[in-house]
């Protein structure tokens, strides 16, 4: 007999008699924030802060209804709806602490797919103030090479035509704000999350570019009135396991059917630019800034890029988890190796920011013991994540005559990566991109052509004309095809 008690509203005072849960009123909240992308990092950084601020200062002008706009979005549309917007944030501290808590910031959930009008409506709602994103790198929509707006994307071309029946972010945020305009209501800010460099920035300039296109009137009105602050976001925030939902039904009686777990550490660095206002998350711990780029940088160029170096080098050896690669001295060293000799010296001053304290704190959060972040996950989109977090390093010290090969051996092991898909022993890997099969195709001709991956120029940009990158590339990519041994190369480079 199943004695768990269903995660909602209806039980909410029966779960908090086990783990902390909201103790404001959610009934009375308001959508004051419209979220697109409601996966697991919103639901454990932009959300969890809302909850904390809801807390301590009881704000119902500010909550948040998430949006799905895909099909793919329906599973967790459903499961909010049906804990009533409740979910579980289970936060794992390194020394084997695990505390759990019931966030309640989501006050609804709107699916695209289904109804768009609804999702326009909502943000069309004076109520709204910001529309914030996490869309990933790829739902910005534009070529990582060229960084233009891709309007050979089929869905922007039928949006263009039929502007009442969109598909993308774009679509949606155009026909919110032509409501907005013609209403004569204030913009709304629009907030990214996304892990992008400048991400105010370029959720500016593709939505201009597509405006422009659809309606030039529009396109002016947005560029004059609407706020798109960059941000800089923090929180290692794995994929939710079967476990995690057996630990909260084993230890606490509690059945939630999506919750999120992540790591203690949490930061987000914004500039304080808002259309229309915006919750006082610097209460809260949130950073106002007049200028997060530094911050962004910082973060991209050594967490992601970090992130990437372990994932695509463990993936290749045959580890599993980013704390698994952690626990082997070689992938430490080479990481903290690249850290110093490649990625720092790319980066602007950070005022308050010691650097050194920074990476050893990253080293720390990488190898958290309950997290055991997939090296899948890390190396899922990596065409998307790549040109900004790692490839941009390498052209900078190319540039600057600096060191590239330890950036170089992470891109070597990618083209290994996505032409055989399976480790140094042989062992199927996952691979998840969205150019997963051109990347394929791609590295499939190294064999005749050493350099035919890097001549994806979308990705790789005019590296493959640089004799300086293409002469050690060559060497280090038929070392690899002739021995996936990467550890074995990492150690020689040490």
């Amino acid at each position: 007999m199943d004695t768990t008690i269903q995660l909602n509203q209806k039980n909410l005072s029966q779960i908090t008699d086990r783990i902390p849960g909201p103790t404001y009123t959610r009934k009375v909240l308001k959508s004051g924030m419209v979220h697109i992308g409601v996966g697991g990092f919103h639901r454990a950084h932009q959300a969890f802060y809302t909850h904390k601020f809801q807390e301590k200062y009881n704000a119902p002008q500010w909550g948040i209804c998430g949006i799905g706009l895909r099909e793919g979005d329906r599973k967790i549309h459903d499961v909010l709806k049906k804990q009533d917007g409740l979910y579980t944030l289970i936060v794992k501290h390194p020394d084997g602490k695990i505390a759990p808590t019931v966030i309640g910031s989501i006050s609804d959930f709107l699916l695209g797919v289904d109804n768009p009008m609804l999702v326009i409506e909502r943000m069309a709602d004076p109520a709204t103030k910001i529309v914030s994103l996490t869309i990933t790198e790829g739902g910005y929509n534009f070529n990582p090479s060229t960084g233009e707006f891709d309007f050979d994307n089929p869905d922007i071309q039928h949006e263009l035509k039929y502007p009442h029946s969109p598909k993308t972010v774009y679509g949606y945020l155009t026909a919110a704000l032509k409501k907005r305009q013609e209403a004569k209501l204030p913009a709304f800010t629009i907030m990214s999350c996304d892990n992008i460099q400048h991400n105010g920035d370029v959720a500016r300039e593709m939505l201009l570019s597509f405006a422009k296109q659809q309606n030039a009137a529009l396109a002016e009105w947005i560029e004059r009135e609407v706020c798109f602050p960059n941000s800089m976001v923090d929180r290692i925030t794995p994929v939710t396991t079967q476990s995690d939902i057996d630990y909260l039904a084993k230890t606490y009686g509690i059945k939630d059917e999506w919750p999120v777990t992540c790591e203690p550490f949490l930061q987000w660095v914004i500039e304080d630019s808002f259309s229309d206002g915006r919750p006082e998350l610097e209460k809260v711990g949130v950073q106002f800034v007049p200028d997060v780029k530094p911050y962004e940088k910082m973060k991209l160029r050594l967490l992601n890029a970090g992130h990437s170096v372990l994932g695509l080098l463990g993936a290749l050896h045959g580890h599993k988890t980013i704390n698994a690669c952690m626990e082997d001295n070689t992938f430490v060293s080479y990481l903290r190796t690249f850290m110093d000799k490649e990625a720092t010296p790319v980066l602007d001053e950070v005022k308050g920011i010691d650097l050194n304290e920074y990476k050893d704190s990253l080293q720390a959060r990488f190898a958290n013991p309950n997290i055991k972040d997939s090296v899948s996950r890390i190396c899922s989109e990596s065409s998307a994540k790549l040109p900004k977090f790692l490839i941009a390093t390498l052209e900078e010290n190319l540039a600057a005559g600096r060191s590239i090969k330890y950036a170089t051996l992470v891109i070597a092991a990618w083209c290994h990566y996505s032409d055989k898909q399976a480790d140094k022993d042989g062992q199927p890997l996952e691979i998840i991109d969205a150019m997963r099969n051109e990347l394929h195709e791609a590295a499939v001709k190294t064999t005749s052509d050493p350099l035919a991956f890097i001549k994806q120029e979308s990705l790789f940009g005019n590296l493959a004309k640089n004799k300086r990158f293409t002469d050690l590339y060559s060497v280090m990519v038929q070392k690899i095809y002739k021995d996936a041994n990467i550890k074995k190369y990492m150690q020689d480079m040490l």
